[in-house]
């Protein structure tokens, strides 16, 4: 059997998309090109290691400028045509780097899977971009999605069920997983051996540093942007701790050992707002914002968490979630956010909350915090739930979208599908 070249387009090769390479690289022969090498959204690391995918890079750095696209379109075309792809895999159908690998696909008539995290409800829709949207929905051969709901926007869109495979939002939960028991293995063999010295130095004399802290705190990670809703976030803070708005609870914090601290992991725009409004709330002393952190630094903050928070107005999925999950996290999730539907089992794992409710946020927060064995429960439960959303999803999810995009019969794009394309990508 002739083996199938797979070409894979994102936007940038972040710790996400190259494991997810790797995973599929393990089953058939697969090509990652990456937009630019450099942009300003996440300040990750450049990823490197061992690979089992060939890596391009189309530009070096992202620019908002015509020439840039005009550098891309150059180099995306140039490139796939010295590969000559069995299958183009492309991230949806808006950016750049998409429209450009679907142009020259339709161009060469080879078949196209499109990978979404988009739902109904993730933005404002209107009947003319849904429109243009099933046009173009139109000249894939397949789909690999995130979860339920993007599934049933991409039924919606025109896509049949049978060409839609679940799988796209994955990371690599081994090294969540692992990476927490190690630290977890290694504080408590510390613990055993120095716990006499180490109380009687550290009490009164310093505070903790977030590695060390002597109880749990909540987690959240995300971006200083608007739609991350954490002003909101921190007001619920505020009310958990009975600072800020009166309480409806008939069960509040009654030590400061029960009331855990507030960890904000990121940076961006509204960084000075955040920190203007924590001072106000007075919370100075229990919320942290160490800054953005490198993907190999994210374990010791889960290892020290008790649970994890993500209140976004709106969010496509939401791997942080899954990051959570795989460290044996419980989690409070937004309904907002395109992973709730299939990772979170209310009760068993966390709970969801409506984004823009502060007090039912407070609520979650006081609940889960004043419950060690359930807190500890819904952890284990949450590593069984993540345990079929990882890797090995996404590679068999992405080798069943190429299979049935390389069964579907090439049909012409039309005129009208062809026109829409040469404005897009003039754009």
């Amino acid at each position: 059997m002739q083996e199938i070249t797979t070409a894979i387009v994102f936007w940038r090769l972040g710790p996400y998309h190259h494991a997810r390479m790797n995973a599929a690289g393990k089953l058939n022969k697969t090509i990652g090109l990456e937009a630019c090498g450099i942009e300003d959204t996440y300040a990750w690391d450049t990823v490197s290691g061992s690979q089992e995918f060939d890596r391009i890079t189309l530009t070096r750095k992202y620019s908002p400028t015509r020439a840039w696209r005009r550098e891309l379109q150059q180099q995306m075309f140039q490139e796939l045509d010295r590969i000559s792809p069995d299958v183009l895999v492309i991230p949806g159908w808006v950016m750049p780097d998409a429209i450009s690998g679907l142009y020259w696909a339709i161009k060469k008539n080879i078949p196209v899977v499109c990978m979404s995290e988009s739902t109904r409800w993730d933005a404002e829709r209107s009947p003319i971009k849904e429109w243009v949207k099933r046009r173009i929905i139109s000249l894939f051969s397949a789909a690999l999605v995130g979860g339920t709901p993007h599934r049933d926007y991409m039924l919606n869109l025109g896509m049949p069920a049978d060409r839609i495979f679940l799988g796209y939002d994955a990371v690599d939960n081994g090294f969540f997983s692992e990476g927490v028991r190690k630290i977890v293995e290694g504080r408590e063999s510390r613990v055993k051996r120095t716990a006499v010295q180490d109380e009687a130095r550290e009490i009164g004399s310093r505070r903790l540093e977030v590695g060390e802290r002597k109880k749990p705190y909540f987690l959240a990670l995300a971006r200083f942007i608007e739609k991350k809703n954490l002003p909101r976030l921190l007001r619920a803070y505020a009310h958990y701790r009975g600072k800020s708005l009166p309480s409806t609870l008939d069960v509040r914090p009654s030590t400061a050992q029960s009331t855990w601290d507030l960890v904000i992991i990121g940076d961006g725009e509204l960084r000075s707002d955040l920190e203007k409004l924590s001072s106000e709330l007075g919370l100075e002393d229990c919320v942290q914002m160490p800054g953005f952190k490198q993907y190999e630094q994210l374990p010791s903050y889960y290892a020290n968490a008790g649970a994890f928070i993500h209140a976004s107005t709106t969010e496509p999925w939401g791997l942080v979630i899954n990051e959570a999950m795989a460290s044996g996290l419980p989690v409070l999730v937004s309904n907002r956010c395109g992973c709730a539907t299939d990772l979170v089992q209310e009760g068993e794992n966390g709970w969801t909350f409506d984004p823009f409710n502060e007090e039912q946020m407070a609520d979650l927060m006081l609940r889960i915090s004043s419950d060690e064995d359930g807190r500890l429960k819904m952890g284990v439960r949450s590593r069984d739930i993540i345990a079929i959303w990882g890797l090995d999803r996404f590679a068999s999810g992405l080798t069943g979208a190429v299979q049935a995009a390389l069964s579907e019969p090439r049909k012409g794009a039309g005129f009208l599908n062809r026109l829409l394309l040469s404005v897009l990508i003039r754009r």
